[in-house]
């Protein structure tokens, strides 16, 4: 378990107390990306073809039917759509790669894509590292992360454009925290006595049916879902984001973090 130290005088935690698993994976998402903003082009689009995930390659192996139909469709379409069949040549002639699941997590679109999602794993992820541990804690971005990435193919199985980002395991870990984090002594029970220091994040948690009766939690989530959805829909469209967002993958790291949560949990 990581150490929660407290001030000698004051008795209170420190103010910057992040898990050492939680400051690793964010110093490695941030050094594949100092890597990719250093490299030259032909090695940044050989980190995407191996690392990145590519829904159609995944429903290739699956239903190579409906990824052949997808190439005809867009080689008898227009000339971007001719482009987008290319694309997708180069990406199938990797194979599966099924790794791809899980490693499209640690690359980012940008640093600004980085910097949001480093944010939210330090406020929600945080919280759950303190309560399961590292090893726990990192089962849970792994299975987090092929939750959104399986998520997203079921909604674009034939989709040619590679997924990246982190997304999804901060919203598994929101997910996951919601289930505790809103339960009397938790950090953000509501109690007039709050469980001190590590203590506040191994309240008892709830089943998964009674954690949505509470009406913070079940207000914090209808609220995430409405927010997700509306920035995944038209935040490209509207010019906030340089390409579509994967807001499905957002769900489906949100979801597999709220129902794990009773294998993983301590």
């Amino acid at each position: 378990m990581d150490h929660d130290p407290r001030d000698a005088e004051t008795g209170s935690p420190p103010i910057f107390n992040v898990p050492a698993t939680m400051l690793a994976l964010i110093a490695l998402l941030v050094a594949v990306q100092a890597l990719r903003a250093t490299a030259t082009a032909q090695m940044d689009l050989t980190l995407i073809h191996d690392l990145a995930f590519v829904p159609a390659r995944l429903t290739a192996w699956l239903s190579p039917e409906t990824v052949v139909e997808r190439l005809i469709e867009l080689r008898d379409g227009e000339e971007e759509d001719v482009r987008a069949a290319m694309i997708g040549q180069f990406y199938l002639s990797g194979g599966v790669k099924p790794w791809t699941l899980v490693t499209y997590a640690a690359l980012h679109g940008g640093w600004a894509h980085l910097a949001v999602n480093a944010a939210w794993l330090l406020a929600f992820g945080s919280a759950v590292n303190r309560r399961f541990g590292s090893a726990r804690f990192m089962a849970l971005a792994i299975a987090t992360a092929a939750g959104g990435a399986l998520v997203h193919l079921a909604v674009h199985p034939a989709d040619f454009s590679p997924m990246v980002g982190a997304s999804a395991v901060a919203a598994g870990a929101m997910g996951a925290a919601t289930r505790f984090i809103f339960q009397p002594g938790a950090p953000l029970g509501g109690s007039l006595s709050p469980l001190a220091g590590e203590a506040a994040y191994r309240a008892p948690a709830p089943p998964w049916r009674e954690a949505l009766r509470d009406r913070r939690a079940a207000l914090f989530l209808g609220s995430w879902f409405v927010m997700n959805l509306v920035f995944g829909l038209f935040a490209h469209p509207l010019g906030l984001s340089d390409s579509p967002v994967a807001w499905e993958a957002h769900i489906g790291g949100l979801l597999a973090g709220f129902f794990l949560f009773d294998l993983l949990d301590p």
